[in-house]
């Protein structure tokens, strides 16, 4: 991924806050038929020291665990908030007229090494506690024990899991930064006028104002 300097990220508190934020990841692999692509949930845990272990599922239908060999390569990428940006809001624009539009948007990729986990009760151990993380804060919350045991054991048998240790983490942040503070707090405003939550707009415009870099959220 192209990265300049003023776009990369690499505090981990940030980039783990991005990922929990939007934990739904592209996992990229090349197999013997070529290039394929699949949307997983994953649960991620970045290491201070570098390094982390991603963990997912997918379905036992789905032939990349019987394609992919352990130890495989793999790729994840993890899509934040994203936005088209007008000229219109930057006041450079009605000083000189040189602005063209742009997309913001923030991203963080992940690079590492593949194992499948085709064990019961790791598996039923990993979707409880995936599953009381997006359970989380809602009323009412969903447990798995609501379901009967039997149906739940059925389902365990339908998926196949796996790890990935991190073997190198890109985050970008593209949001201006090489633009003037007057362009890039315009750029606040407006997304914040457009309903942009602050958490996106951290994301899409960091450092526009003292509340809006791209910070942790837990």
């Amino acid at each position: 991924m192209y990265v300049p300097e003023h776009s990369r990220e690499t505090r981990v508190e940030v980039l783990q806050a991005l990922i929990d934020r939007h934990p739904l990841a592209t996992l990229v692999a090349m197999t013997s038929e070529g290039l394929t692509a699949n949307h997983v949930p994953l649960r991620c845990d970045l290491w201070a020291q570098g390094g982390g272990l991603l963990r997912g599922h997918v379905a036992r239908s789905n032939s990349l665990w019987r394609k992919l060999e352990n130890g495989a390569a793999v790729l994840a990428i993890f899509t934040g908030a994203e936005n088209y940006i007008s000229p219109t809001w930057y006041p450079s624009k009605r000083e000189h007229g040189k602005a063209v539009p742009t997309w913001n948007y923030a991203t963080v990729h992940i690079q590492g090494n593949i194992r499948f986990i085709d064990d019961v009760p790791w598996l039923r151990d990993f979707v409880g506690s995936l599953t009381d993380l997006h359970e989380g804060g809602r009323e009412p919350r969903w447990h798995v024990s609501d379901a009967p045991a039997d149906y739940i054991d059925q389902m365990l048998r339908a998926i196949v899991g796996f790890e990935i240790r991190v073997s190198g983490i890109i985050g970008k942040f593209k949001g201006g930064q090489n633009r003037s503070a007057a362009d890039r707090a315009g750029v606040n405003a407006a997304l914040r006028a457009a309903g942009r939550s602050p958490e996106e707009v951290a994301e899409l415009a960091p450092g526009s104002d003292a509340t809006s870099s791209p910070e942790p959220s837990r």
